[in-house]
């Protein structure tokens, strides 16, 4: 595993709200981004992305069939300068969930639900979400990096194969949940067993079957030099192009980054513990301190809305403070 991966020093301090910068990939990222309001919304048509303000839906869009929250990196047991109360950040983020004017169907937590995989860290975040919430897993490395995720099977890995992987139907839309996060060798690694279940997993889909696949490290080649993105996510995406629609939802990075390439919408989540500094702006990735004050601004959750008639997925992202998101993108 690599030193950057896990480092626990506090980055180097940037300003709040940054969140890229021109060039971060040689192949043609956009630049960031600024928006007014409380977030937006993406619904992807055609591989274009539509936007509009968070709680108002475009015209002639119709009712979501239904919704579902990401939320991603708690890191429960840290307490460094960058947020010395992981839980009280985790446990505003459920508010807002708690206060939607629709309650979504369930709850997707992109990895490093823990920082060290102990057990009192996995019995807290236990507690906290609480058994009213369904909840959908998958490990990040902070969640495998102590023995290899076997404390994490055994809580979350009931019914999943390898190393945690698995997937589910949920009114018409199949979600993949993948584990990049056991194989690291600087980027994540998917692994030749996980991809010979995802090609078997698929096989008897149709084409027009709404993809959702959700894993903790990019699988899009943010930035290689810290290790965001997955070495073999190639293989994987092969695997998805004759599907009319696909959504990939990340954490690892803690902000919000999205582009569009053919048919696949990726989407990476702010946590909700702490932020990292934008690729390449910072010596190697870590939490990052930001004055006490804008914290919330740069920490929040991902809400999801799909509609059946469309099969589009409206991506809404929301800060804990309820200030404007900074998304960087490509429309590659």
């Amino acid at each position: 595993m690599s030193k950057a991966m896990m480092q626990d020093d506090t980055a180097e301090v940037l300003e709040a709200g940054v969140m890229s910068r021109d060039g971060i990939d040689r192949r043609g990222f956009l630049k960031c981004m600024a928006w007014v309001g409380t977030g937006l919304a993406w619904s992807f048509v055609g591989g274009v992305p539509v936007s509009h303000v968070f709680g108002q839906a475009p015209k002639g869009m119709k009712a979501a069939d239904f919704s579902f929250v990401q939320i991603s990196d708690s890191h429960l047991g840290f307490n460094k300068p960058a947020n010395a109360d992981v839980t009280a950040t985790l446990m505003a983020a459920l508010a807002k969930i708690d206060a939607l004017e629709k309650a979504p169907d369930f709850l997707i937590h992109t990895g490093d639900l823990t920082h060290s995989s102990k057990p009192e860290e996995f019995d807290a975040l236990q507690q906290i979400l609480g058994a009213k919430r369904q909840v959908f897993y998958v490990p990040g490395e902070h969640d495998t990096s102590v023995d290899d995720g076997k404390m994490y099977l055994e809580r979350y890995g009931k019914g999943t194969k390898g190393n945690g992987w698995y997937s589910y139907d949920h009114k018409g839309v199949h979600f993949i949940a993948l584990v990049n996060v056991v194989q690291l060798e600087g980027m994540g690694k998917l692994g030749a067993e996980q991809l010979t279940w995802l090609k078997q997993d698929l096989a008897g889909l149709k084409p027009s079957t709404p993809i959702v696949v959700f894993a903790h490290i990019p699988l899009w080649a943010i930035y290689p030099d810290w290790g965001w993105g997955t070495a073999d996510s190639e293989q994987a995406l092969a695997l998805l192009k004759r599907f009319g629609s696909v959504t990939v939802l990340n954490g690892h990075i803690h902000q919000v980054m999205q582009k569009v390439e053919g048919n696949v919408a990726f989407h990476t989540a702010m946590s909700t513990a702490f932020p990292q500094p934008a690729p390449g702006t910072a010596p190697s990735p870590g939490p990052m301190k930001v004055p006490a004050d804008k914290l919330r601004d740069v920490l929040g959750l991902t809400e999801v809305h799909f509609v059946a008639q469309k099969h589009d997925l409206a991506i809404v992202d929301a800060t804990l403070s309820g200030a404007a998101v900074m998304k960087a993108g490509s429309g590659a």
